[in-house]
């Protein structure tokens, strides 16, 4: 279990399409939210501590993610970026990582094929390597989630639960599962997803997927115990500005990091 005590991150995430920044609802319905370079470097300004850079269409197209983009938005930035999308081999994350990543996310990749989270730990390192789970409620599994790939279009007959635990196993250093349920619904993260996660691994787990208002990254901590929390259309749209959320957390007795 991840230890509530340490300090948390705030991540927005910039969900690629065409080259622009876009957010849907349960992983559909997408709506532009601008520029990738500007939206970045407004989220540094604001006190971001991370972000996420997602080609939510490269595995379904079956192609590589979009690595021109991606690095004017690293050279834009001084802060960490996780890279996602397209993501299926050695070379993918080398690329990925001399684009400017500082970490790489894959799914689909490392569902069908684990030995991959292993050899691409053991090359670039744990810190490098973050897997992504999505997944979305079925009485089929033992936890009551199954895992989806190619941007959440395919169910695999993988346990979410399981899922995360062979994953650190092999290496991840962190994890970030996504709620189709609650993907876009500004209702809240799936505390059952992401906190049954966190009490089954020994790595950071990002919160993702339905963050609405304040209080629902304050459940994600005390809830999920979630060491980052990600969000997309509160940040893209201006319904939540990232110092007041700091402030939020911070009179809430929640350690955050300082810009």
């Amino acid at each position: 279990m991840v230890d509530t005590e340490k300090t948390v991150k705030i991540m927005p995430c910039l969900d690629m399409h065409e080259g622009r920044v876009v957010k849907g609802i349960n992983f559909i319905k997408l709506r532009d939210a601008g520029d990738p370079i500007t939206c970045a470097q407004t989220y540094q300004e604001q006190g971001a501590d991370e972000l996420g850079f997602l080609d939510i269409s490269a595995t379904h197209e079956g192609r590589k993610t979009v690595l021109d983009i991606f690095k004017k938005v690293a050279q834009s930035v001084d802060i960490p970026l996780t890279l996602g999308g397209g993501i299926g081999s050695l070379q993918d994350i080398e690329d990925a990582l001399e684009a400017g990543a500082s970490k790489v996310s894959m799914s689909s990749a490392a569902v069908r094929n684990a030995q991959l989270i292993e050899e691409a730990a053991l090359k670039f390192g744990q810190d490098k390597i973050t897997v992504a789970i999505d997944a979305d409620v079925s009485e089929k599994m033992p936890s009551g989630y199954e895992v989806y790939v190619e941007g959440g279009r395919t169910a695999t007959g993988v346990d979410a639960f399981e899922m995360a635990k062979k994953a650190e196993d092999h290496g991840a250093g962190t994890l970030l599962p996504t709620s189709k349920k609650t993907d876009g619904m500004k209702e809240g993260y799936d505390i059952e997803l992401t906190g049954g996660i966190a009490e089954r691994v020994n790595i950071p787990v990002v919160a993702s997927g339905g963050a609405g208002k304040m209080e629902h990254f304050l459940e994600a901590v005390t809830k999920a115990k979630a060491s980052v929390l990600l969000a997309a259309s509160v940040f893209h749209f201006g319904e939540i500005k990232i110092p007041d959320l700091k402030n939020y957390l911070k009179e809430n007795n929640i350690a955050v990091e300082e810009a």
